[in-house]
């Protein structure tokens, strides 16, 4: 714990409206023990070596900057003590308004200081019970394996091997390619892109195979995947029986596979030879099976998605009035339900590779037969990733290539033809179209949705955990974390993660190899990759104490935890995000970091001061904000002036899994009127950084409320409320709102006791 911390004012980042000298002399009158330097300073930027020259002659292990939001002005400085800020500007100065909603003119209003007193207070003792982390490096294993030997595999091996690490790379197949086997002319895949090129399959596999560092294993499969980042044990079951290699990380590049032609057969597919779907064309183009003069494209699967959802709903309706004893047929039921939506999903997911495939197909066969053939590209929507769109240009001008915007209506068999009918068109009419054959979007289902790719030897099962958030692809966060899955160490690339043409799974096996280094060294260092790169912490068991009730195991969303045989926590300090979400879970209260932990932040909560006169100096409110999406949301709300209610004191978590049942009891105890839980979204439109913790904290709250209520206490009081990164122009009406709820329940029955 620190015990002589250094306290410094930044007055050039704490703006006006504040008396700095006079919270320096509080600071110097509360804390005078424990905090033998406290120093007002004109300016923090340009006083490095004051404050090494302090740390030096006063023996700090401690140093409390108070001044801007360590998100906009944390020091570069490499300080040899533990450093924590407190945010004076953005979230107190600048967010400050009187409670009547004026404007603040003159000197500073009492309740502006008292706020600005609270959090120099609630600084202080957050670093007095904040110790150094102890490291828990590994050697770091520098062997890479790459699950899948397709375009994206071979890819991965080659950058890996690049970099000085080995490889072992694993295919379930008898030999290398994957689907690229079917596809000897690939769209573009280098300047100008405005072509299509071929593959050169086979000298990207000789390259692979002639590599000394890769090992190919060829009709393998992963049987086992045990350990940690760092020092993982691979164990793959080959045709000569099992191998085992230690390895660091891996990269997931198993691609993908067809959708089943029975959520197509609404258009013809698997019922009408005359009818195949973008990957079976693509195949009988290579072997030249192709022998229709008139080919449609179709990129409009609107018939099969009504019909698809049409048959979800009436499974759906039949469930909801089919009796409670015919429950195994409801389970089918939503099997049914659940598939058919999913495959609506993986058809829209993929319209860019089939809009950019259909194109090089089309373009492919008119070169073959020097435009013999016609072909007509039907689409509801082209979608064209990135620099590609000069491709599309180029095929604009294609001769015997017409393509229209068009609502596909209806696909029927004539005898000899099929006929297309098409509405909505560019043409400015409707028509039948005859053509000889009908390519129909080909669904890319990621193979994770259909297998266990990777069998994981852990606590919490073979496979990566639910996967239904993201339709079966293998990664945990789209938005801030490509590559990355539920699983730390083994990280997804190509169509494994998302539907992706060739050029964007080259560069996505280099990303995902980017990350697996990172993860190894990271892992010899005893640091976290992400989301909080850097952080050397790591949860702490006191085991004495643990019950063995299994809670922190089975809520961890990353497996960082295995349990023996009575229950007992086994921690993977290299598995581990850093998110608290254990601690959050643990009723003991057993879990804990070095640096963030329940004593720590329920000794914040107790230094706030709360009135006793709820009518005259109003509520307390205390902000549990999640340091991802809700506090960098408060930060910019108060830099563009959008303040809130003075009431509320803030404090920072990691994740709101963190939160601990035992801070909300601190908070009603101490004579808070109110506690809001601010953080990420969470179900559909999931956006949470450590995957579950805003659901899990949500689940927890229905808990709390119980607790509550046997209390005396309004539930009410108690209220999670979710907020992306860019609604900071929402969430200081969210929280006035909270308030104004608190202030007409009055105060807490607590307050004053």
């Amino acid at each position: 714990m620190a015990s002589k911390i250094g306290v410094y004012f930044d007055v050039q980042n704490i703006g006006g409206g504040l008396d700095v000298e006079a919270l320096a002399e509080q600071v110097r009158g509360k804390w005078s023990d424990l905090a033998p330097v406290v120093k007002v300073l004109p300016m923090l930027s340009a006083a490095e070596d004051e404050v090494r020259a302090d740390i030096e002659a006063s023996g700090l292990d401690g140093v409390l900057f108070c001044g801007a939001s360590p998100r906009d002005e944390a020091t570069p400085w490499q300080l040899p003590v533990q450093v924590e800020h407190v945010n004076l500007r953005e979230q107190c100065v600048l967010a400050y308004k009187n409670p009547d909603g004026s404007a603040v003119s003159g000197a500073a209003p009492a309740l502006l200081t008292q706020m600005a007193t609270d959090y120099v207070n609630m600084g202080v003792v957050k670093l007095q019970k904040s110790n150094v982390p102890d490291s828990a490096a590994i050697e770091g294993i520098k062997r890479i394996l790459v699950i899948g030997g397709g375009w994206t595999g071979l890819t991965a091996a080659q950058e890996a091997a690049r970099t000085g690490y080995e490889v072992i790379l694993v295919e379930k197949a008898d030999k290398l390619g994957g689907a690229v086997n079917n596809m000897p002319v690939g769209s573009p895949l280098q300047a100008p892109w405005e072509d299509r090129q071929p593959t050169n399959l086979a000298d990207k596999i000789a390259a692979v195979t002639g590599d000394s560092s890769i090992t190919v294993l060829l009709n393998a499969h992963m049987a086992k995947l045990e350990g940690q980042p760092g020092e993982f044990k691979a164990t793959v079951a080959t045709a000569d029986g099992e191998q085992t290699f230690d390895i660091g990380s891996v990269v997931l590049a198993t691609g993908w596979v067809p959708l089943a032609e029975k959520y197509l057969e609404s258009m013809g597919l698997g019922v009408n030879p005359k009818v195949v779907h973008a990957a079976q064309f693509a195949k009988m183009l290579g072997e030249g099976k192709v022998d229709a003069r008139r080919i449609a494209f179709v990129l409009d699967t609107t018939i099969a998605e009504e019909a698809l959802q049409k048959a979800a709903d009436e499974a759906a309706a039949a469930e909801a009035e089919a009796p409670a004893a015919e429950a195994p047929a409801e389970e089918e039921e939503k099997g049914f339900v659940k598939e058919n939506l999913e495959s609506i999903k993986h058809l829209r997911y993929s319209n860019a590779v089939n809009s950019v495939g259909m194109l090089r197909m089309a373009n492919i066969i008119c070169d073959k037969t020097n435009d013999a053939v016609q072909a007509f590209v039907l689409y509801k929507d082209m979608t064209i990733p990135g620099i590609l769109e000069r491709f599309y240009k180029k095929m604009q001008d294609r001769l015997g290539l017409m393509m229209t915007k068009a609502d596909v209506t209806d696909i029927r068999d004539a005898g000899n033809h099929m006929v297309v009918s098409c509405k909505n068109t560019l043409l400015g009419m409707d028509f039948d179209l005859d053509v000889d054959l009908v390519v129909l979007p080909t669904g890319v289902v990621p193979t994770t949705a259909k297998d266990v790719v990777v069998e994981f030897d852990y606590r919490q099962g073979p496979d990566f955990p639910d996967l239904q958030l993201f339709d079966g692809f293998a990664d945990s966060n789209y938005i801030c974390f490509p590559y990355e899955t539920r699983r730390t160490g083994v990280y997804a690339a190509g169509c494994v993660r998302q539907p992706q043409t060739l050029d964007a799974c080259e560069e996505d096996a280099r990303g995902a190899v980017l990350k697996a280094i990172q993860c190894v060294e990271a892992a010899s260092h005893g640091v976290a990759v992400h989301p909080r790169s850097g952080d050397n912490s790591y949860p702490v068991f006191n085991f004495v104490r643990c019950t063995q009730c299994k809670r922190c195991t089975e809520e961890c969303p990353f497996g960082a935890l295995d349990d023996d045989e009575k229950g007992t926590p086994k921690p993977n300090p290299a598995r581990c995000r850093r998110c608290g979400t254990c601690f959050g879970a643990c009723p003991e209260r057993v879990i804990s970091f070095a640096n963030y932990n329940i004593d720590q932040i329920g000794s914040m909560i107790r230094e706030v001061v709360v009135p006793k006169d709820f009518k005259k100096e109003g509520p307390r409110i205390l902000i549990l904000a999640c340091e991802n999406d809700a506090y960098p949301a408060l930060d910019m709300a108060g830099m563009r002036r959008k303040a809130w209610s003075p009431y509320c004191r803030i404090i920072p978590v990691r994740c709101l899994g963190s939160v601990n049942a035992i801070w909300v009891s601190d908070a009603m105890s101490k004579g808070f009127d109110g506690v809001l839980l601010l953080g990420c979204k969470y179900g559909e439109d999931y956006q949470c950084h450590f995957i579950k913790g805003s659901e899990i904290c949500n689940r927890r709250k229905e808990n709390i409320a119980e607790t509550l209520n046997r209390l005396g206490v309004q539930p009410e009081r108690v209220d999670q409320l979710e907020v992306a990164i860019d609604e900071y122009d929402k969430v200081p009406d969210m929280i006035d709102e909270f308030v104004a709820r608190i202030v007409e329940l009055g105060p807490n029955p607590f307050k004053g006791m």
